[in-house]
């Protein structure tokens, strides 16, 4: 075909030569419309099939790396109930020197008691930690549009009549986020590809705002320090959480451990009988136990009773890994990237974490 067009769901090139490639359709169905779907989209958006792609980490970052050689403002979004696993540290050489504005996705996880400006704040510090200079942040759920009213003008003026580029990485709602934009703006519903999926966006799709520029979602960048590369299709859609996380709080003492279903285990080894508040989806099990009886109580019953994994993921998930942390401070977390995170009260303890090897915990300054 001479005219080159690109899927209105994932933004790669559309082909019909090879159905086994990335951006197959019938030959057919491009010459019938205007608004067309690849092979893949099509089976996600209908039927909620995931397709593998034959595209590798180095192809997205190098995608996205074009960036910094264009003139435009920049849109980090990142998830809050998993600010740790995407938050880019590398976005400025990514980037160069575009300007850049930090939205944080999904607010309406988080419980309703969170102190929206206490968490604008701990986030500005964190991005500043990190090397990365933001005009200012934003707090939204591109699910349901909160907050989106201050976001949308504040984008606006800052873009100074240039491009926005929205980038994040996989399975942070960088498509959400622009679907909604675009239903507030025009009422058009689902107007590009979401799913549970990491990976979904493959090349830059372009919404056009005003005469010459536009919206642009790039790739996801894929962080492969997050659960979701290492869950089956089942498993990833019960670590996502849809709705509100309710707190959950357990009084501990020394030498007991809890397991967050299977995939993660928490063994309070030294310290004062203290409360250990945990933030995980509301349809993962925690089981508590004794510290003596973990290994066995794991052995038997991982993939049954401590679930997730199931038996796909189970083939996998890497095995779990131990690390040890002494916290002193009180209102401390432990975070688990892409799960979830346990809030130590009080502190002056001694904990180990045991999650999937290549999956790092780590700890933070809790901002709830």
């Amino acid at each position: 075909m001479n005219e080159q067009i690109y899927c209105g769901g994932c933004g790669v090139l559309l082909q019909s030569e090879d159905k086994n490639k990335l951006g197959y359709v019938p030959q057919s169905t491009l010459e019938s419309t205007s608004d067309i779907l690849c092979k893949r989209c099509f089976q996600m958006r209908h039927y909620n099939k995931n397709v593998a792609v034959d595209m590798d980490d180095d192809d997205f970052l190098q995608m996205i790396a074009s960036i910094r050689n264009e003139k435009g403002l920049i849109v980090h979004l990142i998830d809050l109930f998993d600010v740790n696993g995407t938050l880019l540290s590398s976005l400025p050489r990514l980037i160069g020197n575009n300007p850049v504005i930090l939205v944080g996705n999904k607010i309406d996880l988080l419980p309703k008691s969170t102190n929206n400006n206490k968490l604008k704040n701990w986030l500005f510090h964190l991005a500043k930690e990190k090397g990365i200079r933001v005009i200012d942040v934003f707090l939204i759920s591109a699910k349901n549009g909160q907050q989106f009213a201050d976001l949308t003008e504040s984008l606006e003026i800052e873009r100074k009549g240039s491009d926005i580029y929205v980038v994040g990485v996989t399975n942070v709602g960088k498509s959400t986020f622009i679907n909604q934009i675009i239903r507030q703006s025009t009422g058009i519903e689902e107007a590009i590809t979401t799913s549970y999926y990491p990976g979904t966006t493959l090349g830059f799709i372009e919404v056009p705002i005003g005469k010459n520029h536009a919206l642009i979602d790039t790739p996801g960048i894929i962080n492969k320090g997050q659960m979701a590369h290492y869950l089956s299709d089942h498993d990833l859609k019960l670590v996502t959480p849809t709705k509100e996380v309710k707190a959950r709080n357990y009084q501990l003492n020394d030498e007991q451990t809890l397991f967050v279903g299977g995939l993660a285990r928490f063994d309070f080894i030294k310290g004062e009988r203290q409360s250990f508040i945990c933030y995980f989806a509301n349809r993962i099990d925690i089981h508590r136990t004794k510290l003596e009886n973990a290994n066995t109580l794991y052995e038997k019953h991982i993939g049954a009773m401590l679930s997730p994994p199931n038996k796909e993921t189970l083939h996998t998930l890497p095995a779990l890994t131990a690390t040890s942390f002494k916290i002193n401070e009180p209102y401390t977390d432990i975070v688990f990237p892409g799960l979830g995170w346990i809030t130590v009260v009080e502190g002056n303890i001694t904990v180990t974490v045991h999650s999937p090897k290549g999956i790092s915990p780590s700890i933070r300054r809790s901002f709830l």
